[in-house]
Formats: C-alpha cells, structure tokens, sequence
C-alpha cells in the first residue's frame, strides 16, 4: 500500500522523484523519503568517495519538500517512497528508505515481511542494531549481512529469505550508478525514457517522462542502468520482456481545473460508461468482446463473485442482476474471506473476480485459491498488465482510465456495466432472452451516458442538500431489492471520505434490530426506483419519520409532496427512468455526489482520506 519511484538517468533525480511520489499520493500515505547517492571529487589516491543522503519526514509530502529545498540535491540516481504504516507509528525513523548498519545498501519496500521477527532475530544475535521497528529494515539489514560485492547474488539471497510480499527498490554504494528491483505479490513497473530509466508502483508516477513500460512478473530481477534496462530470472539467467504502450495522457491524471480527482472522476462517468459499452458491443472486433464470446456458461453450475471493498459492493449488484436474468445460483464472497473458508468451488464453477487495480492482494489470494480448487477464473480489471488480469483464464477491462482519488467512483461505475453485460450475454446463451431483447438491453445501456449527465447537471441541488448534512451524527441508507443492492456503496462512500458513521440496510430489516438506533439526529437516504416496491419504501420512510428522523428519497418512482407533515420531512432527489436492472448505474451517481459534497463542507482531504489507500496491496 506504499509508492516506490526509483531513477537512474542524465538528470537530476530529486525532482524527478519527488514529482512521482506526489503521483503516488493516492495509494494512501503517512511520511515520504528519499535516498541519492553522491560522488566527491577525485581525491590525491585518484579514488572517489560515494555516499547515501537520506531524507524523511512523517506526514505529507510537503514536509519532505521544505526539507529538500531547505538542503537541495543533486544526483543522478535514487530511490522514493511514500509509507503507510504496518509496523511501526508513523514517524521519521519509520519512514524509508532503510539502509544497513553499514550505510552501502539503501532500500526502499512495498509490502509486509510475514517473517521479518525471525530474521531481526538472527540479525540482533549477530550483533547487528536496528534503528526502525518496521519490518522493511530487516531487508536492508539483510542485504548487508549478505552482501561480499556481487548485488545480483546479494538480491537473490535476500529473496530467498523473506517471506511474504515485496516490490523493492535497492541501491549499493559501490554501484553508484546502477538500480536494482524486484518483486513478489505487489506491483512493480519499469519505464524507460530518453533521459533515463525508471521503476515505479504505478504508471501515473511515470507518465510525465515515458508511456513505455515493462510489467514486472513475480521474483525478476530488474538491472537498471542510465542507458540500459536488463531483466533476470531468480537463478540470474536473462531474460526477455516485452515492452508496453500506455495510452493513458499525462493530463487524464491531472485534475483538469477541479477542486479534487474525486469530482474530476465523477463528472467522467458518462464518457466511461459509453466507453465500457462500446467495448462489448456484439458483432464488435474487441479485445473485450471476444473474451466474452469465449466463455459458454453452459459450462458452470454456479457463479461466485469475489472481491473486496466498492468491488465487492458492484457483487452484490452483480449477483441481484445476473440471478434474475439468468436463473444460475450467484455467490458473492469478501475475497478477505474467501480462501479461509474452503470454498465449495470446482471445475464446474466460474469464479469472477472484481478489483480496481488488479492487485489487491486478497483478492489475487482469492484468484489462486480457486484456480487450484479446478475453477475457472473470470477477472474484471482497470490496469492492463496487472496481476489478477494476467492469471485470469479470462479478463474483461473497464474503460475507466487511471483513477487517483483512493474513493472509487468511475472504475465502480464501468466494474457495473460489465456485470450487466455478462448477465445479458449468459442469459442469451442460456435461452432466457430472445436476441431482440438482448439488443433492446444494449440499446438502454447506451442511453445510460446521458441519463448520468442530467445527474450530474442536478449537482446544486445535492450540493445544497449535503451542505444541511454535515452536522449528522449517523446516516442510514435503506432499499429494497434492486435498491438494497446499491445501498452499500452509498453508505461505504460517506464512511470513506466524510467519516460520518453510517450504515445500509435492506428497508424491511428495520423492524428486526436496527429501527432502534433511529432518533431525531439520524438521517435516512431511502431509494426507490422499483415501482412495484414503491409503497413498501415509503412505509419503511413513514417508520423512521415517526421516530424523529428525516429522510433524503432517491429514485425515479412518482412522489407527490402534498405538504402532510410526513412530506415536511422528506427531500427529493429524482433521477431519470430507467430498466430497474440499470438503476444502481443512477443512483449511485445520487450517492457519490451527495458523499463527496457532505465531505466538502466539512473540508476534509477528500481524494488522500485518512487511514485507507487506493491499492490495498497487503492483507
């Protein structure tokens, strides 16, 4: 869940560094370091004396730049990091890059070391000190202990040893000039440009010098060099890596004059959902749509979604939407969960796998754990190259683009469409839908781009709302049926970014438990867009009314105000007709908008929100 930059090239490093790490900010951090090597002047021996600087600082990455130009550096190598902490506070000492007790290997670590107690152990034994209580120092230490001269065989020792995941970035005072990388279970890019090479987490922090990247697989050793990029194999053999073309602009991970990335990727959703459509047209020559023309569900028995977080929420829809056009079993599964609880999986089975960046690590431990279960395995992803679309035996990509805000909103969006479509094309070949209404269903799908833009030009008005929001204390979201679906996202959105506590429930639960925690500083969002459950809602709304609470309705179902005292408690925000299958696509515009602007009142750091980070790329 940390960032890694690293640069070895003809320019000054610094600044290159620093420009990345603030591309990584989303990941979710506490401190933010960085390590160069510097050269002397030739001495009276004709010998030149290197040396690591390194500087780190908790909180944000402006603490670190007022130090740096407090004491400016310039080199032509080095390593970057921003930190989330695992082990050990947040704190300057905590913070990487981590050196050995003989300051020659500077490292810098994306992961958790599940051994790291053991290895400190044997370390502190040979006399050995620490300065951190983080698990990462273990590596730097390690690669100290190990090191006689040769860093490729000290990387592979290293390796070797430690157990759980890590992308490391590694520099050797007597190779000044060369940067090591490696990685297993967590993501690691390498890039290369007219004026250097690089390594990065993610491809935002690059994007600004190269679109070429490699994609780095599990246990390769990366060589990088000012001219020249090699890659190796865990038992130091060469090998050949094919290089690839990002077609994201450097503008699509700027804010383009909003106030934050989060409304940035909301205002975007109508161009992703035409996109995502378009993608898995039938009779459409795509990469998309001819992986789903591959998959017959004549072949499974049961779906089972897994995922984690808002993916695990588009499940939920997922499963409502494909049982009722499909009539096939739907399980959805916390990835977190998944493997711990031997699954009833088997080659009978199509597990679909939902994740934003394709490397949230339960969710890649949930894709192993089935494939080795017999199952098929069906990803959909955001990143072209990550690791859950590389071990997928089949991968479907949402057209989101790159997706900076932490709060997810337009790649949750694209994550629906391809749920809808999938139930569309397994309830054709299951015979349940006539080929006409199947391209009925596309043709709504494609009114969906327009029907977001009139949300999204209502947006005063929910601004207006949540501004008399903030003072909440608990909001509550109820639905029913298709409307329950959706609910989990609203509420998750307002806990992630306003941090107002808040809870989803289906409206008939109200009376079993949770009616109870209803008083006059509560708020209930009700949605309704199921006319044939219409009455039931509004009994639900009458309900928490009677108890004190107001209520914010959501939905497209007729509601007349006819100034009882009921409707004085009551707001309306209407949304445009639709299939009930494609409401959530509405809806859960209704409820981004309403989190972000609940959260902007109170002038919270909407897109960096405390404690969470965009890749969850540890357990």
């Amino acid at each position: 869940m940390c960032g890694i930059i690293g640069y070895v090239g003809k320019e000054n490093a610094v600044p290159i560094i620093v420009s990345g790490l603030k591309k990584l900010e989303y990941r979710g951090y506490d401190s933010a370091g960085i390590a160069v090597c510097l050269k002397s002047e030739k001495n009276e021996k004709d010998e030149l004396k290197n040396w690591f600087k390194v500087v780190k600082q908790k909180g944000r990455l402006s603490a670190l730049e007022k130090c740096l130009q407090a004491k400016p550096l310039i080199s032509s190598i080095g390593i970057g990091h921003t930190r989330w902490a695992t082990h050990g506070e947040p704190s300057d000492v905590n913070s990487h890059p981590h050196m050995g007790s003989k300051n020659k290997i500077a490292v810098v670590h994306n992961g958790i070391i599940e051994n790291y107690r053991q290895l400190k152990e044997r370390l502190l034994n040979k006399g050995i000190e620490f300065a951190s209580q983080t698990d990462s120092e273990v590596i730097a230490q390690l690669a100290e202990y190990y090191y006689n001269g040769d860093i490729m065989e000290t990387v592979v020792k290293v390796a070797s040893r430690l157990e759980g995941s890590y992308a490391l970035g590694i520099m050797c005072l007597e190779q000044p000039d060369t940067l090591y990388a490696i990685r297993k279970d967590n993501p690691l890019i390498v890039g290369l440009s007219e004026h250097g090479n690089f390594i990065a987490s993610d491809v935002p922090a690059v994007l600004k010098h190269t679109n070429r990247v490699y994609y780095m697989e599990d246990e390769e050793i990366a060589v990088l060099n000012r001219d020249t990029v090699e890659f190796f194999n865990i038992d130091k053999e060469p090998i050949q890596k094919q290089i690839e073309t990002i077609t994201w602009s450097p503008d699509s991970a700027e804010k383009g004059g909003y106030r934050h990335f989060m409304l940035k990727e909301i205002m975007e959703q109508p161009r992703v959902v035409r996109d995502t459509v378009q993608s898995v047209l039938p009779g459409l020559n795509s990469e998309n749509r001819t992986v789903i023309e591959k998959i017959n569900i004549g072949d499974y028995d049961k779906i089972v979604v897994t995922a984690c977080g808002s993916a695990y929420n588009a499940g939920i829809v997922g499963k409502h939407v494909l049982e009722k056009m499909c009539r096939i079993p739907i399980e959805v599964d916390l990835a977190s969960e998944f493997r711990y609880k031997s699954p009833l999986v088997d080659s009978r089975t199509l597990v679909v796998l939902i994740s934003q960046s394709g490397e949230t690590a339960d969710t890649i431990a949930a894709l192993r754990e089935a494939k080795s279960l017999g199952a098929a395995t069906l990803s959909i992803v955001n990143v072209v190259g990550s690791t859950i679309a590389k071990e997928a035996d089949f991968t479907l990509y949402t057209s989101a683009g790159p997706e900076i805000a932490v709060a997810t909103t337009k790649a949750f969006t694209a994550q629906l469409i391809l749920l809808y479509v999938l139930s569309a094309e397994f309830a054709v070949q299951s015979g349940r839908l006539s080929g006409e209404e199947h391209r009925w269903l596309f043709d709504e799908m494609l009114t969906l781009p327009d029907k977001i833009t009139q949300i999204l030009e209502q947006t005063d008005d929910i601004q207006k709302y949540a501004s008399e929001c903030v003072g909440y204390k608990s909001i509550f979201f109820i639905g029913r049926n298709i409307d329950y679906s959706i609910v989990p996202e609203g509420s998750l959105k307002l806990k992630e970014i306003s941090y107002v506590h808040s809870e989803a429930y289906a409206g008939g639960e109200l009376k079993h438990g949770p009616i109870s925690l209803i008083t006059e500083d509560a708020l209930v969002v009700a949605l309704s867009n199921s006319e044939r459950l219409f009455g039931k809602i509004m009994s639900n709304v009458e309900q928490v009314i009677s108890r004190g609470a107001k209520v914010l309705l959501i939905g497209n179902c007729p509601y007349e105000d006819d100034s009882g005292p009921v409707c004085a408690k009551i707001s309306h925000i209407d949304i445009p007709q639709t299939l009930e299958y494609f409401s959530p696509s509405l809806s859960v515009i209704v409820l981004q908008l309403f989190s972000y602007y609940v959260a902007a009142n109170k002038g919270l750091d909407i897109d960096k929100p405390r404690n969470l980070a965009k890749s969850v790329t540890v357990e």
